[in-house]
């Protein structure tokens, strides 16, 4: 809940343009997003709940804050239409899933990993260089095409995987 609480004030301190007090923010979501991760894990406080709230606060503050970067042409407005796009697809494509097959246990794969990975790191770097203008364009330039490429791949994947799912529970459906 403390992450979905701080992306409002991750934005306004971001249109504000108060780099630091945005990163941190970003610091204290993650130390949120850790914390709740380690009590998850240690003492088995696991809830269907938490596992719909946990990756819809990280996608509400990463979403918001990309929207943000690029309304503020920090990040390229692409970036953010082919992220956003990837979530959707994702998205519909479970509710589609749910509805048409059944049940489906939604976990992240390692691609859709590595892609989160790098969609912080770019958010972070990006504001850190608005603030402290110390970080190179090229490198940035290197994070915004390796996020791209994360997210076009972890989108297929996904739907290639969830294709395979229904094409195997439908035909276990006909042949039982």
């Amino acid at each position: 809940m403390l992450r979905l609480l701080l992306v409002l004030p991750v934005i306004l301190m971001l249109l504000d343009e108060d780099y630091e007090a945005a990163l941190a923010l970003f610091a204290l979501a993650g130390l949120s997003d850790a914390l709740d991760g380690f009590l998850a894990k240690r003492y088995g406080w696991k809830s269907r709940l938490g596992s719909i709230l946990d990756p819809v606060a990280d996608k509400a503050l990463l979403v918001s804050t990309y929207v943000t970067l690029a309304y503020l042409a920090l990040i390229p407005a692409w970036l953010v239409i082919a992220i956003v796009a990837r979530d959707l697809v994702i998205f519909m494509g479970a509710v589609a899933y749910h509805y048409l097959i059944g049940k489906y246990e939604m976990s992240p794969s390692l691609l859709s990993k590595i892609n989160t990975f790098g969609q912080i790191v770019l958010a972070l770097t990006v504001v850190t260089a608005a603030h402290f203008t110390a970080v190179s364009m090229g490198f940035i330039d290197v994070l915004i095409y390796a996020v791209l490429v994360t997210t076009i791949l972890s989108g297929t994947s996904y739907v290639w995987s969830w294709s395979l799912q229904a094409v195997r529970a439908r035909s276990r459906s006909h042949c039982g």
